[in-house]
């Protein structure tokens, strides 16, 4: 992949979007990503996650794999015509940031609680759940097991539904719902937020 990519329509097939995701010339990681001047990334996109090294509580034997890295997550920035948001803000977030602003780090620290040893926390005032000192443990993990790519768009938010259901990236819970795994991704980051708010867990069935 090419660090600056050719603007895709607004009305863009899904195939022109998927290509460059599923098929990049290469995948960057979090030190690339970080560095600067780092990668030219577009204001407005799609972006997919790779992974290596998950548990094995995540099933991946219908994802899409590049070097043994397994398509797990896809995201979108912005996510409405009203947001601000930028492809660069977005994944530096998911790299950098806390499991409170970063829905993909909730779910991985919650996938990799019992490897890492990470506890959801509330922090100060806010009553917002982190990872607490943990989270640098998860960046730590994610320098070496993740890995990303996008395709730039001018209106992303369009094609995020039919994207991820093309996809079925596991880690995804919204516009995911037949997925094997979204119920119980669902119901462990329930529990995790429970634990952390002191509140008894509740059933399952």
């Amino acid at each position: 992949m090419t660090d600056q990519m050719a603007t895709n329509p607004p009305n863009a097939g899904i195939g022109d979007l998927l290509g460059p995701l599923i098929g990049p010339e290469r995948l960057w990681h979090r030190a690339e990503l970080l560095a600067h001047p780092g990668p030219t990334i577009p204001n407005a996109g799609v972006y997919a996650w790779y992974f290596r090294g998950m548990p094995q509580i995540v099933p991946q034997e219908e994802c899409k794999k590049i070097d043994g890295c397994a398509l797990l997550y896809l995201g979108i920035a912005p996510s409405s015509e009203a947001s601000r948001a930028t492809l660069r803000g977005r994944i530096r977030q998911h790299l950098k940031g806390n499991a409170s602003g970063s829905t993909l780090r909730l779910s991985l620290g919650c996938v990799l609680s019992d490897n890492l040893n990470l506890r959801l926390q509330p922090t100060g005032h806010t009553g917002r759940l982190t990872f607490a000192d943990g989270e640098s443990e998860l960046s730590r993990w994610m320098e070496g097991s993740a890995f990303v790519v996008w395709n730039e768009c001018p209106q992303p938010w369009i094609h995020e539904a039919e994207l991820i259901r093309a996809l079925r990236p596991p880690l995804n819970l919204d516009h995911n719902e037949q997925h094997p795994f979204c119920n119980q991704l669902r119901v462990l980051r329930q529990r995790h937020r429970q634990a952390a708010r002191g509140t008894p867990p509740e059933a399952h069935v």
